[in-house]
Parts: C-alpha cells; structure tokens; sequence
C-alpha cells in the first residue's frame, strides 16, 4: 500500500549538520535506501521537512523507513495511508453509505 509519509527534522542535529558539510549525503543516503516513488522537499511548523510517497508491503516495513530519520536526525515521522482515485472507487463508498445511514443523528 502507499503511505506518505512526513519526516520533520529540528533545528539541531541539522544545522550541525549543514556546516559540516554532511547533510546532503547522508539524506542522499536515506533516500536511496528507502527508495520513495516520490520526495519533496518543504516547511512544516517553521522546519525543514521531507514529504515521501512510499510504498509499505506490509506494517513491518514501517521501521525501515523510520529509523534512519529517528536515528540520524532525530526527526518527527508521520505515517499515512494514501489512496489512489482507483483505490477510493473500489472502496464502494454508496454500499458504506446504505451500510451506516440509517443511524439516527442527534
């Protein structure tokens, strides 16, 4: 399944790293392994931050693509399911519509 996924990194270790000359190579490093269909590269919450587009086989994926960032960053991760227009059509929201409608509402 696809997840994207939101990497927030702190000020520090960052900037350190920056003036020494190493961040580059090493996110290099990250995104090779983890191999993204896709990353971008932006602000959230008045930080650096990496949006991904990744795909997870299965849950014990998750760490993989995780750590490096935890460990080597100490970023902030968050995981989300991302659905195609294709995969929003086969979930039959009208048979979850009939499913649920007939709760009453207060």
């Amino acid at each position: 399944m696809k997840m994207l996924v939101n990497v927030i990194f702190p000020i520090e270790p960052f900037n350190s790293m920056v003036r020494n000359g190493t961040a580059g190579e090493i996110i290099g490093r990250v995104i090779d392994d983890i191999k993204p269909e896709s990353v971008h590269f932006c602000e959230q919450e008045g930080n650096r931050s990496a949006v991904m587009i990744v795909e997870v086989p299965d849950a014990s994926a998750v760490p993989a693509i995780a750590e490096p960032w935890f460990l080597i960053f100490e970023a902030h991760c968050e995981f989300r399911i991302a659905m195609t227009p294709d995969d929003l059509q086969r979930a039959n929201l009208t048979k979850i519509a009939e499913k649920w409608s007939d709760i009453p509402v207060s």
